[in-house]
């Protein structure tokens, strides 16, 4: 996890904290991270210094919806190690590429 949030720009426990955990999970895909559930409600557990099988029923559920939009808005599988490097560094900017007919 600490070589993932490095990758991702967060380099400390206060950044992470100041983020929250939906924004450090959402750094955390665009700099390459595969999405698991169970990673990113652990990350949620810990951040509110709760064990992470403390997560259960409705709070589940709900974490459950919120990492479903954030893997949908914050991660391209199929997006090259190439193309992410590219992105990081401002080269692309995949919002404008989207609707680029060329």
């Amino acid at each position: 996890m600490d070589a993932a949030c490095a990758k991702a720009g967060i380099l400390n426990a206060e950044t992470l904290r100041a983020l929250g955990p939906d924004e450090t999970y959402r750094r955390l895909l665009q700099s390459g991270t595969r999405p698991h559930f169970t990673g990113y409600y652990v990350l949620v557990m810990a951040v509110q210094g709760r064990p992470w099988n403390d997560c259960k029923g409705e709070e589940k559920k709900e974490l459950r919806k919120r990492f479903d939009v954030l893997k949908a808005n914050a991660f391209d599988g199929d997006l090259s190690a190439f193309e992410q490097v590219m992105d990081q560094i401002g080269v692309r900017v995949k919002s404008n590429l989207q609707n680029d007919p060329f």
